[in-house]
Parts: structure tokens; sequence; C-alpha cells
């Protein structure tokens, strides 16, 4: 009899214990989703000013191409204005899309996919759009601007500087040279891993840092 009375003792001591171990864990998990959205909340903001700019980079570009249609050359200055834009709002509406699609409450491996996922997609597909982006966008934004300006002072600027495109344009070449042989360095010298952290971003680093803490308490 007193066998049959510890035994029950000690499993109801295990029950207890595995019910204040869920419990932990449970007030972990919360704690942690808390901290989980608010490391990423600036990755949030950071994609919503990328629209707004996207936008007003399609603005600017549609409004300048609807009113040069005379100049052909001018036409396709707006119009890579205007897709410059596009891009810029599509990678950033994907991206929030993404962070709006993650359940906190989800397992944390199934959140740990999900970021890596993100990481993944900034790192191979953003990143070097956007190194290709930024070496030859300015060429049509400084263009556009100084065909304004020439056109209030009835100066034609494509006579005036008729090489002024090409030189640009080989500005451009030497820049994605440049990011090329930067980024061959940084690999060639063993800095490959900063240079996917930066590509991830500090917001995403941070959420990935707070689920590995709810995965090690997990184990324990």
């Amino acid at each position: 009899m007193e066998l049959d009375e510890m035994k029950l003792a000690w499993q109801e001591l295990d029950a207890r214990v595995a019910n204040t171990h869920t419990l932990a864990l449970q007030l972990v998990r919360d704690g942690h989703s808390d901290k989980l959205r608010r490391s990423l909340r600036s990755l949030h903001w950071g994609q919503s000013a990328q629209i707004a700019f996207g936008v007003a980079a399609i603005l600017w570009g549609v409004t300048f191409w609807s009113t040069h249609l005379a100049d052909w050359r001018a036409v396709v200055c707006g119009v890579v204005m205007q897709v410059f834009g596009i891009l810029m709002a599509a990678f950033a509406g994907r991206l929030l899309y993404s962070l709006k699609a993650i359940d906190y409450a989800a397992p944390v491996v199934e959140i740990q996919r999900r970021l890596a996922a993100l990481g993944a997609w900034r790192v191979r597909v953003e990143a070097p759009a956007f190194v290709l982006l930024g070496a030859f966008v300015w060429i049509p934004a400084v263009l556009m601007l100084m065909l304004d300006d020439t056109a209030r002072v009835g100066v034609d600027m494509w006579r005036a500087a008729p090489g002024l495109p090409l030189w640009l344009a080989m500005n451009g070449v030497f820049a994605v040279a440049l990011a090329a042989l930067a980024f061959w360095l940084l690999r060639r010298f063993g800095h490959a891993r900063w240079l996917r952290d930066n590509f991830t971003g500090s917001a995403i680093r941070r959420a990935e840092a707070v689920l590995a803490e709810v995965a090690r308490f997990e184990r324990e």
C-alpha cells in the first residue's frame, strides 16, 4: 500500500513538474513573441518607407515621360525611372507580405524557417538587384533633371552635350565593377559572413537571436 502511495505521489509530482515547465515555456514564448514583433518593427517601417519612395519614383517617371513625348530619349529616361519605382515598391511589398504571413504562435522551427527564407531572399535577390539598380538608376535621374533645366533656358541638351549619356553609362559600369571587386575582396579575406549579415539586415538577425533563445529553453 505504501509502495502504491509512493508511486501515486511520484506521478503527481511528475505531472506538476510537467505542468510547471509547460507554463514556464508558454510564458517564455509569449514574452519572446512580443520581443520578436518589436525586433521586426524597424524592418516593417523601412519597407513601408521604401514603398513610398518607389511610388514617388513612379509618379516622377510617369509625369516626365508623359510631358516629353516628342523626345524618345527623354521618354526612355522616364520609363526607366518608372520601372525602378515599380521594382522598389514590389520588393518591399513582397517582404511586407512575408512578414505578415508569419504566425508568431507557430513552432519555433517554423518561424525560423520563414525568417531564413526572408534572409536568403534579401541576400540572393534583393542585394544584387539593388547594387545593379543603384549603379545605373542615377543616370536617368541626372538626365531628367538636366533636361528640365536646359529646356527652361531654351538649350537642347542632346546637342550641347552629345557624349554625356555615354559618359554617364561608363560611370555606371565602373560602379558595378567596383562593387563586384569589393564583394570578391570581402569573400577572399574571410568576410563572407559579415557581408551576408549586412545583406540580411539587423532586424532579421535580432529576430533570429530571439528565436534561438526560445529554442534553447525548449531543449532544456
